[in-house]
């Protein structure tokens, strides 16, 4: 199997088949992140991808879901996923999950007919950096794309039957914003209808503007008990059945999942007695995080 460079990939999908179709990310331009600065754009050829199937279907008497690396591998065009898709269901045909990392532009680039082609071929769910709802931090974190194109894009996969989970940040708007990147973010989570919730806590990382303004006192942090006042409101506003909480990824500081509004009240329980046990030092911390 060939990989280049730094291979990332979503924690909940430490089974799946993970195959290149691209390096680094198209974007690479987000405040906060350093994962694929040092790599150079670029994209797989088809031999390759075919290649790397034979590989993987000597190794693998079943495989449900595959996952293609790398950072927005939803950048390819669909004349170019289709196949993609085909060769993966023509060695793996008992695949139910053709997924990836999209970026909200990837979608854009689509027409509707081609996101439909695409669902039909198993490419149906995605895993979607948005970060968060609120308008001036989105605009911050330098995502490539406004709130509207957010909400329309991510409601265009719903129409096309592509479930999607929705990867976003705590603390994202900064020192006494949480509440309000809290309510900001259940509006678009209750606007679109995710299938998932994929939460991470913003982090300075050596090398990003984010860094660089956290540093100079042009942004500040959010404590850590105003990230845990923001999961709460989070909870407390979210309103779609069945939407998995996937927050077990290493950067949170209270990793757990849940199936909302199910566990809505055992959720917020858990919070509270981390903050009963913590202490108020820690509370008003900002602690240091390993990772993006």
């Amino acid at each position: 199997m060939k990989y280049t460079g730094p291979i990332y990939r979503p924690p909940y999908e430490a089974g799946s088949l993970l195959l290149q179709v691209t390096v680094g990310c198209a974007h690479n331009k987000c405040a906060f992140c350093t994962m694929y600065r040092g790599t150079q754009f670029s994209t797989e050829s088809i031999e390759q991808v075919e290649k790397d199937l034979q590989e993987a279907r000597k190794l693998h008497k079943s495989v449900k879901r595959v996952f293609l690396v790398n950072g927005d591998a939803f950048v390819l065009s669909a004349s170019r996923l289709k196949p993609i898709a085909e060769k993966i269901i023509k060695y793996f045909p008992e695949v139910e999950v053709i997924t990836m990392y999209a970026h909200i532009n990837n979608i854009k680039s689509k027409t509707n007919e081609e996101l439909k082609e695409l669902a039909k071929l198993r490419i149906n769910d995605l895993w979607v950096g948005v970060e968060t709802g609120h308008k001036e931090a989105l605009e911050y974190l330098n995502k490539g794309f406004n709130l509207e194109e957010a909400k329309e894009q991510l409601k265009r996969l719903g129409d096309a039957e592509i479930r999607f989970i929705y990867g976003m940040m705590y603390g994202a708007a900064g020192i006494g914003n949480g509440t309000e990147n809290a309510l900001a973010n259940a509006e678009l989570i209750n606007a679109t209808k995710p299938m998932g919730l994929a939460p991470t806590t913003l982090n300075p990382n050596p090398g990003t503007k984010l860094w660089d303004d956290v540093n100079s006192g042009k942004f500040k942090l959010a404590t850590e008990g105003e990230i845990f006042e923001e999961m709460i409101t989070l909870f407390e506003n979210v309103d779609v059945e069945g939407l998995k909480y996937l927050g077990r990824h290493a950067i949170n500081t209270i990793p757990f999942d849940a199936i909302l509004p199910r566990d809505k009240k055992k959720a917020i329980e858990i919070i509270n007695k981390t903050v009963e046990r913590v202490g108020e030092d820690y509370l008003k911390s900002i602690p240091k995080r390993h990772t993006i």
